[in-house]
């Protein structure tokens, strides 16, 4: 994945337990969509939880609750730290 600036990187490259404020929600669709209306939106800060064994999915915590998503998901969500 490609970053659109030198500060920022996307969620799936967070570590388990690290927070970060997220910069962007990339892509269009039902699925982007679904994300906004869920909190993860500019400005929010989001921690990583868990991943499952093989990395997909992944548990975020966002706006005091606990939110599963796809790897595919989290990779359009640009976070910084």
């Amino acid at each position: 994945m490609t970053r659109n600036r030198k500060d920022t990187t996307i969620l799936t490259e967070l570590a388990v337990g690290s927070e970060a404020r997220v910069t962007a929600v990339n892509g269009e669709g039902r699925v982007t969509n679904r994300l906004l209306e869920m909190g993860v939106v500019p400005g929010a800060t989001v921690s990583v939880v868990k991943s499952a064994p093989f990395g997909d999915p992944i548990q975020v915590r966002v706006k005091g609750y606990s939110l599963a998503m796809r790897r595919s998901e989290a990779e359009m969500i640009e976070v910084a730290e």
